[in-house]
């Protein structure tokens, strides 16, 4: 049931800010070392359909490393539409996400063809899940089994979804693009005008469903570099394994509630939990640092006791 917890005000407590202020006064243990050192590291990279290896260093964040990508293959950033971790294919396990293992290998896969698909919506539910690449590009991650879109044959797993009826969602997050087809009403003539990541070999690319999303893995190296919406880069320990199933159960609540998965969201969700001791501190945290996102009560209520069934090891 509704707890009221978008009514709280967004304030700092007389005792944190206390705090804040003497910890200020004693100089900083290398707090900008992170920062530093994340700018220094260099990452190989290759276009997925084929292309020269490329080094990209120098970026704090998803935004910035498409440009440095973009740079490195002389390309607009804008034909990125999202990387992959190690594998050239439209993986959706292995996109890049919060994390990027120090030794892991980014594939940019950039836009191909164009194609329009038009559908009946006869179910209240598409059966598509919908992610982005954190630089204004939303595609399809999930395609459910036995949907209304897994028997259109022409949407596949990985298309950017630019416009939706002919209007542009080119450079809409993830959530509006997915609330603009949620509401769609039962009996509306659907028409997506979407765009494919360029493949090398088309004929031997079979259509993807998405696979076994609670198969996904987030990056298994010692240490990664966490890419953030907002603030720097900074080079972290891999997510411990009680984080790593939080951050997994949130995102399957991101889908269920709002109909995207978003592995770093629902890490910065987990992250801003960690130190919370109740639903209505954490229901505040969130607004702080994802106000944008409006979330309903009863997802906030749901995250924050996925956060703590994984500490207590019941997931």
């Amino acid at each position: 049931m509704p707890l009221g917890l978008r009514n709280k005000k967004k304030h700092k407590s007389k005792e944190t800010s206390k705090l804040v202020e003497s910890e200020a006064a004693p100089p900083a243990p290398a707090a900008p070392a992170p920062a530093a050192s994340a700018s220094r590291l260099q990452f190989h990279t290759q276009l997925a359909h084929g292309s020269p290896t490329g080094r990209v260093e120098g970026f704090g964040s998803a935004r910035e490393l498409y440009a440095k990508i973009a740079e490195a293959f002389g390309i607009d950033p804008a034909e990125i539409m999202f990387c992959t971790l190690n594998t050239h294919k439209a993986d959706m396990d292995k996109l890049l996400g919060a994390q990027i293992g120090l030794e892991d290998f980014i594939f940019a896969h950039i836009k191909g063809q164009r194609k329009e698909v038009e559908v009946l919506k006869t179910d209240d539910v598409l059966g598509l899940t919908i992610t982005d690449n954190g630089t204004g590009c939303a595609f399809i991650k999930r395609i459910k089994e036995g949907s209304l879109m897994d028997q259109t044959k022409m949407v596949c797993v990985g298309d950017h979804i630019e416009t939706i009826n002919g209007k542009n969602v080119a450079d809409r997050r993830h959530y509006e693009v997915a609330k603009m087809l949620k509401d769609l009403e039962k009996g509306q003539m659907l028409k997506l005008q979407l765009i494919e990541p360029m493949k090398a070999f088309e004929k031997l690319e079979p259509r993807s469903k998405g696979g076994t999303l609670p198969e996904a893995k987030i990056s298994r190296g010692r240490e990664t570099l966490r890419l953030r919406t907002k603030g720097p880069a900074t080079v972290e320990e891999m997510p411990t394994e009680i984080e790593e199933k939080a951050i997994k159960k949130v995102d399957e609540l991101l889908e269920t509630y709002m109909g995207i998965r978003d592995i770093e969201l629902a890490a910065t969700m987990v992250e801003a939990g960690r130190d919370k001791k109740n639903p209505d501190e954490f229901a505040v945290a969130l607004d702080e640092t994802l106000g944008d996102f409006a979330f309903p009560d009863e997802f906030v209520f749901d995250v924050w006791g996925a956060i703590g069934d994984a500490k207590q090891g019941r997931l």
